[in-house]
């Protein structure tokens, strides 16, 4: 085997234009130092490593979002206070989302409640569609590729991140500096838009077609995408979840932020190479299984308690 992830948000995936996403890279930019502790150790403490706003996030998609109802401050910090999170914390979480421009304040009284932009909303949207769409259908490969080549000065580090960011989510891995690629044809529109809405469509070109036969492609997988560690990735996220048990409503609403929260990088750390290019059965099939068979479970509960937040939310504003 060649070796070598949020509704979710597409966020920040750390490092430069060269070499795939690691595990570390969550969509949120958390990612621990290099040369800390061995890959099983960084994997332990990136899987467990979350924020306020990426945990909001989470909330915002699986709650807020299908009710498309105004949320009071309260609701907010009681959810973050059931996953661990500190009021100060939370409360600096809905106040980036605002200046993010995700949330619109609306003071009633002395309180303040919370709805979805029309920005929020649609990004929201988006990556909900993805997180649950994600391994749901794989389709038979027809040998094509996408091939990006894209000069992006070193200086321009912010340039860069973006870039790295959104096509690491348009499924597109990097084996070498500058070069782009996915084996996946019909994502021309997409990386297309990425590169109008960064402007730098006067540095870039892009192919499609097979491969010439020139190298092995597996090469390149290796190169591009390190499918060790999203494979390990995926065993830890079955291990955590498949046979856990959930007692109460707040239980089920902890387990399934968790759950949600813990998918949704999924589809940023994964391509969903054809089975072409692998040499076994990847696990990201079976991994989704459990995803949805834990949230179907899990939901009626999850619901319930975020309805009972949202009722008896408190006066803080």
């Amino acid at each position: 085997m060649a070796s070598g992830l949020p509704g979710g948000l597409p966020g920040g995936l750390p490092g430069g234009l060269s070499g795939g996403p690691t595990v570390a890279d969550d969509g949120e930019g958390l990612a621990s130092a290099a040369g800390e502790a061995g890959p099983g150790a960084r994997r332990r403490r990136e899987l467990g490593s979350t924020s306020a706003r990426s945990l909001l996030l989470t909330v915002l998609g699986e709650f807020a979002l299908p009710s498309r109802q105004p949320v009071w401050t309260g609701a907010f910090l009681g959810a973050l206070a059931a996953l661990g999170v500190e009021e100060k914390a939370a409360r600096q979480a809905v106040a980036r989302s605002s200046t993010e421009g995700l949330l619109q304040a609306d003071r009633v009284g002395r309180r303040t409640r919370w709805h979805l932009t029309d920005r929020g909303e649609q990004l929201l949207t988006e990556g909900t569609e993805r997180i649950y769409g994600f391994m749901r259908r794989r389709q038979r490969w027809d040998g094509r590729w996408l091939v990006l080549a894209v000069t992006v000065p070193e200086t321009n580090r912010q340039l860069r991140h973006k870039l790295r960011t959104r096509l690491t989510w348009a499924g597109m891995g990097s084996p070498a500096s500058g070069i782009w690629v996915v084996p996946d044809a019909g994502r021309v529109d997409e990386v297309a838009a990425i590169v109008d809405e960064l402007g730098i469509g006067h540095s870039t070109m892009s192919w499609t077609g097979p491969s010439a036969g020139i190298g092995d492609p597996q090469d390149v997988v290796a190169a591009a995408w390190r499918l060790e560690e999203i494979e390990a990735a995926y065993d830890e996220f079955v291990a955590q979840f498949a046979s856990r048990r959930v007692d109460g409503q707040q239980d089920g609403f902890v387990a399934q932020v968790q759950l949600v929260h813990a998918w949704r990088r999924f589809p940023a750390l994964d391509p969903a190479l054809p089975a072409e290019l692998l040499d076994h059965d990847w696990p990201g099939p079976d991994a989704a299984t459990v995803f949805h068979r834990c949230h179907e479970r899990w939901h009626r509960r999850a619901q319930a308690y975020w309805e009972t937040l949202c009722a008896g939310a408190d006066d803080r504003t």
